[in-house]
């Protein structure tokens, strides 16, 4: 059986397989501040991410695209602490946004959340403390004390107060890790350096101690051994004694010497301190003794992260496998470890006491019974409330401390249990009466009270049912922590504490009757009512019946009170509730109308009968909401000419609620009743409805009734916004009949909707006294011909007087064109003129008099408005038009005038004179329009020198287009006369650049040359050359060669590049030869020319060292690496080296690199020519040459080279390079290639790399050197992560045995690791199954069990594989196996002791059906041992079906407790078959859990006797008494029969009994039965059947009680009506009562019950019954 162990081992995940690299699992990469979050910063290639792993969600990671240094989560919440650099940030990753950003002065090379709203800063030289909150900035708390200089910072931990401080660091110091601690006191603001590894603070609260101490605990190891040490920092709290300071040995295997602890958390809940070592070792210490609880080891890799354990109170981590493991205690099996294991019943006690955990218990109870048999029932009290579950706080360790006798001078026993209990725990139930008895009786409440704030009682119904007899309000107290509802509300009802009634109920979710309780609140207090109806209907559902609720307010004709809370009640104007609705409103309009329209007005409600609701409004003269519930038309309209009743605002909004057709019939009958009264409302309809209505028709309805006045203002309230030509038309007409000109003006003047033709003509033929409306038409639509003509005609010429002059003066161009049309005088016309001054447009004028040909009818007055300084053109237009026509010098007038048009008398001029058109256009900068008169009448010299003075590129664009015929002749001029009559530097460039931008190469060289080669001022111009050589260059190269043979002031380089560019490759080189630019011009030969021969020719003429190395890169460039090598030495230049060195390689050149590389290490000290000279010595096999330069002082690389002569299988080179670098890794490895094994051994030795191990182990083995394989074998498989390819390469060569005889030889090393252990497993289960038994018996617990387990399955070994799952705690699977294979791995007690851990239940019925088939006479006892958690239903089902039900009786007897359907049905059948009657009915008394009408209706048909007996038993227990009666009168099991009747209290029953009795003259019975039947028989059938049978003696003695009994009765209620008066009194002043005295209105609601005739329920009559007198009747108690 496997060994109890006090811890749980569990892993949560591995976070390989949720996509986490193994490369990013380490101490840097990932960080984890708590157990909720595991934070992983992952780089692929160039992309970094965080990933945030949710323990509750572990399988759905969180990937971020972050950029950090370092990431750390918050211990509660989803915010996240990111570093880059100096720059430190917080983000909310749920609300996505920054909290708070930093940039750090100093490097942060450690940082830490030690608290959800605080992180730790750790620099070089200071410890900060940065808060969250607002805007802090991070705070200094201490220095860094020297001793930690230098240290990896590991940790930083704090106190819960944050007063102690502690920082954590590790270094590596004589081939060990010491550890470095800082403390640090934040009151005493001192440091205390400490050498230790691990450390925690934890409260702990010792015994007898009621604060807790602040214990600081740290671990050590050093050169003499390993070190815990437990002590109490800062001074102890008031009243604590102190902490005694623990020191004790931590105990480390001699396998693992360079062990030490890496991380420690404590269990505050337990007491316990968890410490963690870099080996995967746990410790276990108990806090308070500093013991050793447990130690072993849990990962074979080094868990290098932890953080507490929240669920478990434990401890949780990571290792480098990516396991994320958690250690916690086994609360189950702790304490019986540490007393049966460790043999320390002290301290299992104490933890036991500590934790409330058991496995202690009978040491307890030991102990108490110990100590209360010597007297000491203090300490005894003590040992009973500090045991673990409450085992020893139980009625019987009460009674037993009652019985005590109490000493002279002392407490008594049980006082000092109660003491002892009050001070450390809260009492139980029983213990709670027990004490409140005593307490009670002497009448000291207020202790009880006290205790229940103080949350010492434990409050129940019985508790509070004690305390009611003598404080109500402390048992309601009681109630209310008891959660007693019924009790409760009895409370707060006797003290009229209604109003916390309701908040109580909906609190605890009970329900009692609230209307029974309004009434009587309303018989008190009428206002407390109403407060009390309103809080039942705030929810919804209301709580009461809102109907009920309103029926009690009308029951006291409470209508005020009533309202208010139908009011509140249906706010919600839910459908259902219409009839409250209309109940509320009928109310209140038979009793306050207003009230009722204030209702209404609000318009709460709309499912009340809105027809019956107004006819009561009409009635109550309430005319306004009447018609607002009006539907039919005519009711309508009866109410609706009432208009002086009605609010005329109210009317109007009103009839938009109406149809078309109702809102007309409404006008009209309100226009017929009262025109004069009724007409403005009807005008306001109108004009609000007349979209709706039709314009159309309410004209209609005004005309029908002749009111021209009512037309006028409705037409007036829409014409302002109607776009109807109709309306406004009548608009226009109204206003004419009812006389308002004015209006008719406005209209005419602002509308612009009428037909202004119709308009015309009808104010032509209104003939109005006043032609301004007309004159206004006419002016707005250009009637102004018309109009001067109906004047002039009807002699109204004052009216085109006032229409100019006053009107519209704009419009005298039109009206002077309409009376020349007409023949008026000339003097008319000029004096018409002359009085409308500056106020129409002069252009227009000088159209209308032009189109007519009598323009000079304007000359005198144009020439005045000149006079008089008037600027404006058409002024100045209109006279140059006449001076031209009649040639009155008009090109001075058009040169010297600057007011005219020049573009409208230029197009005036065109076909006049061409010339005065140019001038025209020329003066106002017309140039398009110049261009074009020029073009049309070859003006081409003109327009060449407009152009070059112009020196407008947009125009020249234009003149230059292709597309423009004009364009030769243009530009002929333009070479010709305009640029060689201008001296103007501008003008000229302004005209090249425009021949530029037209692309115009050819002619812009004939323009250059004209320019520059003519001898003109502008023949050196530099730019002018430079212009005309490129122009050449790109129009007609063959001139180019010319040009720079001609001219001299150009710049020459960039005109040389140009030419390069353009292909001109000679040019190109004759300018540079010209000019002496050698580099440049070689380079042209080489690049460009490409003609090496020629660049050497030009190389030895100038003899310069930059043509040489020119020409050398050139050489080297096309292959002739001698000939440039030999170029290169000619310049005397070494800077070429690297491709010099390239392409030796590319051409095996070695020899001529060797010259070349002695010449450039002269020149230069670099390292790469000294490194490739050694290698090009190694190429050409000069090793006497190598040897001799590395033996002297250099720079080269002789590493590197080493590796490329070891790449290129140059060996010996390399081991000369490789030995002079004491390099004895790669030594090794060329060794190994020259065949020297043992040299190769010993130089791994000396690398002492894995690696080199590796290449020479593989190498041996090829080579068939086991012994030599082996040695570095060994020095392999101590790296976990080496020992799978070392194992692969074995295996894959088939040297299994050698393979093996490694493994075996190393699980004796020091370094051995759980990998060993396991790939030596799986060895053995391939190749030497025998022995792998023996190893896991002896190893199993560090081997990886579920690798081996994978190993073991595929090799069928299934002992092996059970053993495994066994140690692994995989139950189920054990299971599995042992049932899958029994004939191999089957053990009887090992099964029986592994099913009962297994997990997956199913497993249990496995079992059964498995041993069912193999094992079946051993069933019950696995039946036995599964029977806690076996489903019984199920199993009784299963046996049931196979048939083999009797088989497992014994099981089925045993679990019969549990009152299980099946298990009762299928026992009952087996008592059936076995006809064993007896135990039948004890089953069915006992257990009541089946079929039972099945049941008696099975056993009624059954042959024997008794069980027809049971099955009337069971028709009796279902109610089914005439059945049973019926079977028992068939068998004649009189007394069954009669005892049935009596019960069932059915007088038809009982009395066909008795009939039956007498038709068979069984008098003995009858006799029998009026004595078993009392209550159910009535006097009168009794005395007839004596009589008719004549048994009147076997009737006689119930007939005399029957007498006595009525007698009584008779003298109860003489005594009863005597005390009535009395009673009726003082009945209404009694409290209300809800528990032992019935309320008035029940008295009639109860029926009689068995007693009420003076015999109690199955037995004869007692001499005296108590009964209740009431108000409502008399009543016999229940």
């Amino acid at each position: 059986m496997a060994q109890v162990m006090p811890i749980r081992f569990q892993e949560h995940l591995q976070l390989t397989n949720i996509g986490i690299n193994s490369a990013n699992i380490g101490f840097s990469m990932i960080t984890m501040e708590s157990d909720k979050f595991i934070c992983i910063r992952e780089k692929n290639g160039d992309q970094s991410q965080v990933v945030i792993v949710d323990m509750a969600d572990p399988n759905n990671p969180m990937r971020r695209p972050i950029s950090a240094d370092s990431a750390i989560m918050n211990p509660s919440s989803k915010v996240i602490a990111l570093k880059a650099g100096r720059t430190l940030q917080i983000f909310n990753l749920e609300m996505k946004s920054k909290i708070k950003a930093h940039v750090s002065n100093e490097d942060v090379i450690f940082w830490k959340w030690i608290s959800v709203n605080t992180i730790a800063l750790i620099t070089e030289n200071t410890v900060y403390h940065w808060p969250m909150e607002g805007d802090a900035l991070p705070q200094k708390v201490f220095d860094r004390h020297s001793t930690l200089k230098g240290c990896q910072i590991i940790n930083y931990r704090t106190d819960e107060a944050m007063k102690w401080l502690l920082l954590v660091g590790i270094s590596a110091q004589q081939q060990r890790v010491v550890g470095a601690m800082q403390l640090y006191s934040v009151d005493r603001n001192v440091s205390q350096p400490i050498e230790g590894h691990a450390a925690a603070f934890v409260p702990f609260t010792m015994e007898g101690n009621k604060s807790p101490s602040n214990i600081f605990a740290f671990s050590v190891r050093n050169q003499t051994g390993g070190k815990l040490h437990i002590i109490e920092v800062g001074a102890p709290a008031e009243g604590n004694s102190n902490f005694a300071k623990k020191t004790v040995d931590v105990f480390f295997p001699a396998e693992a010497p360079n062990d030490f602890p890496v991380a420690m958390q404590a269990s505050k809940e337990h007491g316990l301190l968890y410490m963690i070592t870099k080996y995967g070792y746990i410790h276990l210490y108990d806090i308070e003794s500093g013991t050793c609880i447990y130690m072993n080891r849990i990962s074979g890799d080094t868990i290098f992260v932890t953080a507490p354990h929240e669920a478990s109170n434990g401890i949780v981590g990571v290792n480098r496998k990516g396991q994320v493991l958690s250690v916690s205690i086994d609360e189950d099996t702790i304490v019986s470890y540490i007393t049966n294991q460790l043999k320390n019943p002290e301290l299992a006690l104490k933890i036991s006491v500590r934790c409330n955990l058991a496995g202690a218990e009978e040491l307890f109870v030991r102990r108490f019974n110990m100590l209360f048999g010597q007297g000491q029932y203090s300490e005894a009290a003590k040992v009973a409330a500090s045991a673990p579950k409450g085992i020893l706080r139980t009625p019987q360790t009460i009674q037993r401390f009652q019985q005590c006798p109490a000493q002279p001078g002392q407490a008594s026993p049980l006082l000092q249990y109660f003491s002892i209990l009050l001070e450390t725990s809260q009492l139980n139930k029983a213990e709670s009466l027990e004490l409140a008895r005593p307490v009670l009786q002497q009448g000291r409440n207020q202790l009880l009270e006290k205790w229940l704030v103080e949350g010492k009682l434990e409050c129940s119904e019985e508790l509070g049912d004690l305390i009611k007899v003598h404080d109500s309000t402390l048992a309601l107290s009681v109630y209310l922590r008891a959660n007693i509802p019924q009790k409760v509300i009895i409370c707060f009802a006797e003290t009229n504490q209604f109003q916390k009634i309701v908040l109580y109920a909906k609190k605890v979710n009970y329900t009692p009757d609230y209307i029974f309780l309004l009434r009587n609140v309303m018989r008190g207090n009428v206002e407390n009512g109403a407060s009390f109806a309103g809080m039942l209907v705030q929810d919804d559902p209301p709580l009461a019946d809102i109907e009920s609720i309103t029926n009690v307010f009308m029951e006291q004709n409470l209508i005020p009170q009533c309202t208010s809370f139908l009011l509140d009640a249906l706010k919600h104007n839910k459908p259902e509730e219409g009839h409250l609705q209309t109940r509320l409103l009928e109310m209140n309009l038979m009793s306050a109308p207003q009230v009722a329209d204030a209702i209404l007005g609000n318009q709460m409600f709309t499912h009340y009968d809105r027809a019956h609701i107004a006819q009561l409004c009409e009635q109550a003269q309430l005319l306004q909401r009447a018609l607002e519930h009006y539907t039919d038309i005519f009711d309508i309209k009866r109410a609706i000419v009432h208009t002086h009743l009605l609010k005329p605002e109210w009317l109007v909004e009103y009839f938009g609620s109406l149809s078309v057709d109702d809102s007309l019939e409404c006008l009209k009958a309100m226009l017929t009743a009262n025109l004069r009264q009724n007409l403005q409302i009807c005008v306001q309809v109108a004009g609000k409805y007349h979209e709706q209505l039709g314009t159309t028709k309410l004209i209609e309805l005004f005309e029908s009734f002749k009111s021209f006045e009512g037309l006028f203002y409705f037409l007036g309230s829409i014409v302002n916004f109607s776009q109807e030509a109709e309306v406004h038309f009548r608009y226009i007409q109204a206003a004419c009949k009812t006389g308002q000109i004015k209006e008719v003006e406005r209209i005419c003047r602002e509308s612009s909707c009428y037909d202004p033709e119709r308009v015309k003509n009808f104010l032509k033929e209104a003939k109005l006294a006043d032609q301004l409306p007309l004159i206004i038409v006419c002016d707005r639509f250009n009637f102004v011909h018309d109009l001067v003509m109906y004047l002039y005609k009807n002699n109204l010429q004052k009216y085109i007087e006032i229409y100019v002059q006053k009107v519209n003066p704009s419009r005298l161009p039109a009206v002077v064109g309409g009376l020349l049309d007409v023949d008026c005088s000339e003097d008319i016309v000029k004096n018409l003129i002359l009085t409308v001054r500056g106020q129409f447009s002069t252009d227009e004028l000088v159209e209308e008099v032009e189109k007519r040909n009598r323009l000079k009818l304007l000359m005198p007055w144009l020439e005045g408005r000149v006079h008089e300084g008037v600027n404006e053109p058409a002024t100045h237009n209109a006279l140059a038009k006449i001076y031209i026509d009649s040639n009155n010098n008009p090109e001075r007038f058009l040169r010297e005038n600057q007011f005219y048009d020049s573009e409208v008398i230029g197009k005036y001029c065109e076909k006049r004179d061409p010339h005065l058109a140019c001038v025209s256009y020329e003066r106002g900068g017309c140039d398009m329009e110049l261009i074009r008169v020029c073009n049309a009448n070859s003006l081409f010299k003109y327009a060449a020198r407009h152009l070059v003075r112009k020196r407008d590129q947009a125009l020249w664009e234009h003149v230059l287009n292709p597309e423009n015929t004009f364009r030769r002749p243009l530009i002929d001029q333009v070479v010709q006369t305009a640029l060689s009559e201008t001296q103007d530097a501008d003008d000229v460039s302004t005209t090249v650049r425009a021949f530029m931008a037209a692309d115009l190469p050819n002619e812009l060289i004939e323009l250059l040359e004209k320019i520059v080669l003519e001898n003109s001022v502008f023949s050196d111009h530099r730019n002018l050359q430079n212009l005309l050589i490129l122009t050449a260059v790109k129009a007609d190269p063959t001139r180019v060669m010319e040009y720079i043979t001609r001219l001299d002031n150009y710049d020459a380089p960039d005109i040389a590049n140009i030419a390069i560019t353009n292909q001109l490759f000679e040019e190109a080189f004759a300018i540079f030869k010209k000019f002496d630019v050698n580099t440049s011009a070689v380079q042209v030969l080489i690049e460009h020319v490409k003609n090496l021969d020629r660049a050497y020719e030009f190389a030895e003429r100038c003899n310069d060292p930059t043509v040489w190395s020119e020409l050398a890169r050139a050489q080297l460039n096309s292959g002739a690496v001698k000939d440039a090598i030999d170029s290169f030495i000619k310049a005397d230049d070494p800077s070429a080296y690297l491709d010099v060195i390239e392409a030796a390689r590319a051409n095996d050149g070695y020899e001529d690199m060797v010259r070349y590389l002695q010449m450039a290490r002269k020149k230069a000290r670099e390292a790469i020519i000294e490194t490739e000279l050694v290698f090009a010595y190694a190429k050409v096999n000069r090793l006497a040459d190598l040897e001799e330069f590395i033996s002297s002082p250099n720079i080269a690389q002789i590493q590197q080279v080493g590796d490329r002569c070891y790449d290129e299988g140059l060996y010996e080179p390399a081991r000369i390079l490789y030995n002079n670098v004491s390099n004895y890794a790669r030594l090794a490895s060329t060794l190994v290639h020259l065949g020297e094994y043992q040299a190769a051994v010993d130089g791994a030795r000396k690398a002492n790399s894995t690696k080199t191990w590796k290449e020479v182990c593989f190498a041996c083995v090829e080579a068939g050197e086991f012994r030599m394989a082996q040695m570095c074998g060994l020095h392999i498989v101590v790296h976990a992560d080496e020992l799978e390819e070392l194992i692969n390469f074995y295996q894959s060569r088939g040297f299994f045995q050698e393979l093996i005889q490694l493994l075996e030889a190393a699980l004796g090393l020091e370094r051995a690791h759980m990998g060993m252990f396991t790939e030596l497993a799986i060895l053995y289960s391939k190749y030497n199954t025998p022995k792998m038994r023996e190893h896991l018996e002896l190893f199993w617990s560090r081997v990886n069990i579920p690798k081996v387990l994978r190993a073991a399955e595929q090799a069928h070994l299934w002992p092996e594989l059970v053993f495994l799952y066994d140690k692994y705690e995989e139950y189920d699977n054990a299971i599995q196996t042992m049932m899958a294979h029994p004939t191999q791995c089957w053990k009887e007690a090992m099964f029986k002791d592994i099913i009962t851990k297994v997990a997956n239940i199913e497993l249990y019925y496995k079992a059964l059906s498995h041993y069912l088939e193999y094992k079946p006479m051993l069933l019950n006892d696995l039946l036995l041992v599964l029977t806690p958690r076996l489903d019984h239903t199920r199993a009784v089902g299963y046996f049931q079906k196979v048939g083999q039900l009797s088989l497992v009786l014994p099981y089925v007897k045993s679990v019969q407790s549990h009152n299980n359907k099946v298990i009762n049905e299928s026992l009952n059948n087996s008592y059936i078959e076995n006809e064993d009657y007896d135990s039948l009915r004890e089953s069915i008394d006992s257990f009541n859990n089946f079929d039972n009408i099945a049941l008696a209706q099975r056993l009624e048909k059954h042959e024997l006797i008794e069980f027809r007996r049971i099955a009337a038993y069971l028709f009796k227990m279902n109610n089914r008494w005439k059945q049973a009666v019926e079977l028992c009168k068939k068998d004649k099991l009189y007394k069954d029969a009669m005892e049935y009747a009596a019960e069932s209290r059915n007088t038809e029953i009982s009395e066909d009994l008795m009939g039956w009795f007498l038709e068979n003259e069984n008098y003995e019975s009858f006799a029998a039965g009026t004595f078993v039947m009392y209550d159910m028989l009535r006097p009168d059938v009794i005395l007839e059947l004596g009589w008719r049978h004549n048994i009147m003696d076997f009737a006689m003695p119930y007939l005399i009680q029957c007498v006595r009994e009525y007698t009584l009765k008779v003298d109860k209620l003489e005594v009863s009506d005597e005390t009535r008066t009395k009673e009726a009194e003082t009945n209404n002043q009694q409290p209300l009562v809800l528990g032992e005295q019935l309320m008035i209105t029940s008295g009639p609601a109860y029926s009689p019950m068995p007693g009420m005739y003076g015999m109690p329920q199955g037995g004869m009559p007692q001499q005296q019954m108590p009964q209740q007198l009431y108000n409502g009747g008399y009543v016999g108690t229940m």
